[in-house]
C-alpha cells in the first residue's frame, strides 16, 4: 500500500505549522518547528520568494494531503467524489477524510498520531461493529462502534495512547468509553465542528482551474 517513508518533521517545516505527525514529540521543544521555524532546503531562509496565488492554493492542498496521510491521485478522487455529492464541495471533502478509520482512530485516541494510526488499523488491532477492519480509507458510518480488538488491549502504544488522549478534547460527532476502549461515530461531522486548520475553498479553486 502506497504511503509516503521520507521524514515528516520536514512536512512541518514546509507547510509552516505543526501537522502533528509524531504524536506527542509534537508537543515538546523537540519539534521541528520549535527548533527551525523555516521550510526546509536551500531557500528556506530566503525571505525574498514570493508565494502566488496558484502557490498558496497549492500549499493548502498539500497541507491537507499530509496532515491525513494521502497520495495524490487518491487525494484527487476523493475530491471529484465530494464535487458529485450535493452541497459545498470543499466541505464535502473534509466530511469524507474525517470518516476515515485511520483519523477517526487518531480522533478518539486510540493512536498518538495519525501515521500511527495507520499502522496499527493496517495490523488488525481494531473492530467496527465487532468486526475486523485492517483498511485504513475504510469509511466509518453513523453510529457504527470502533472498539480495540481483546488480543490488542495490552499494547503500550494503545494504552499509553488512551492514557494521555482517549476521550479528551472529542469532537461533539464522536464519543469514547475508556474503560470498554470503544468510540462510537454520532453523526456525519459538519465543518464547524472540524478543528481542522484547512482553507478547503482553495483546494476547490485549485482543482477547479
Amino acid at each position: 500500500m502506497a504511503r509516503y517513508r521520507g521524514p515528516v518533521c520536514r512536512l512541518c517545516r514546509r507547510e509552516g505549522e505543526k501537522l502533528f505527525l509524531k504524536g506527542d514529540r509534537c508537543s515538546t521543544q523537540k519539534c521541528a518547528i520549535e527548533r527551525r521555524a523555516y521550510p526546509p532546503g536551500e531557500h528556506g531562509r530566503d525571505r525574498r520568494l514570493r508565494i502566488t496565488a496558484y502557490g498558496l492554493q497549492l500549499r493548502e492542498k498539500q497541507k491537507a494531503r499530509r496532515i491525513y496521510g494521502i497520495l495524490e491521485r487518491q487525494f484527487r478522487n476523493y475530491f471529484k467524489e465530494a464535487a458529485r455529492m450535493p452541497g459545498i464541495t470543499g466541505e464535502n471533502l473534509l466530511k469524507i477524510l474525517e470518516v476515515r478509520m485511520d483519523n477517526l482512530v487518531y480522533r478518539l485516541g486510540f493512536a498518538p498520531s495519525r501515521p500511527s494510526a495507520r499502522q496499527l488499523v493496517l495490523h488488525g488491532h481494531f473492530n467496527v461493529n465487532g468486526r475486523k477492519v485492517s483498511v485504513p480509507s475504510y469509511r466509518v458510518r453513523p453510529g457504527d462502534v470502533i472498539s480495540v480488538r481483546e488480543p490488542s488491549r495490552n499494547i503500550p502504544l494503545i494504552q499509553d495512547s488512551m492514557e494521555t488522549r482517549a476521550g479528551r478534547d472529542l469532537p461533539d460527532w464522536l464519543e469514547a468509553n475508556v474503560k470498554t476502549m470503544q468510540g462510537r461515530l454520532l453523526r456525519t461531522p459538519v465543518r464547524e465542528t472540524i478543528p481542522i486548520t484547512i482553507k478547503e475553498n482553495m483546494i476547490v479553486e485549485l482543482y477547479s482551474k
